[in-house]
């Protein structure tokens, strides 16, 4: 008597290589010439990685870093969503606790900023801050819920590459 089955049993091979399952048009497919120098906020990369350096070197090229060219396309990676009553009291306290924050994290890493920071309508509704890196808002999220406590919620689209924080409280 001859078995059949609809379904076929294939071992995973777990030794081929498999191309990414993300896409981020932001990443850099290779590495630029050392050194390069981004022109719009002077950024080098150098040693593998961008770094504020000074001035850059005579003989850079020329490049746009990944977090202009995000800002360049109004683009943004991460939004930070900052509001409630305890908010709309205290908010020069908390925009002042998260410019810090990010000014300490952009001293690190270069490609770590914020784009902007609008006003989301009545003063408890609260500010839309978008940024150039998801790192960065999760950083800010996690900082104001530190120092604030409040409800705090992270949402990852992983199709967009984009991270969504809400804080309310």
């Amino acid at each position: 008597m001859k078995q059949t089955s609809e379904t076929t049993f294939h071992p995973v091979r777990r030794d081929q290589l498999r191309e990414e399952r993300e896409h981020d048009t932001y990443r850099q497919q290779q590495k630029p010439a050392e050194p390069s120098a981004c022109v719009e906020c002077g950024a080098v990369f150098h040693a593998g990685r961008w770094q504020w350096a000074g001035e850059p070197p005579e003989k850079a090229a020329k490049v746009l870093c990944p977090a202009c060219q995000r800002i360049r396309d109004d683009f943004p990676a991460g939004f930070v969503y900052v509001g409630g009553p305890f908010f709309a009291a205290n908010s020069e306290e908390i925009l002042a606790l998260i410019r810090h924050h990010a000014q300490k994290e952009g001293a690190e890493h270069p490609l770590a900023r914020i784009m902007g920071i609008q006003e989301e309508g009545r003063a408890e509704d609260g500010v839309l801050i978008t940024t150039t890196d998801l790192h960065l808002a999760r950083d800010l999220g996690d900082a104001v819920h530190k120092a604030y406590h409040g409800e705090l919620d992270f949402h990852y689209n992983e199709g967009e590459q984009r991270l969504r924080v809400h804080w309310r409280r």
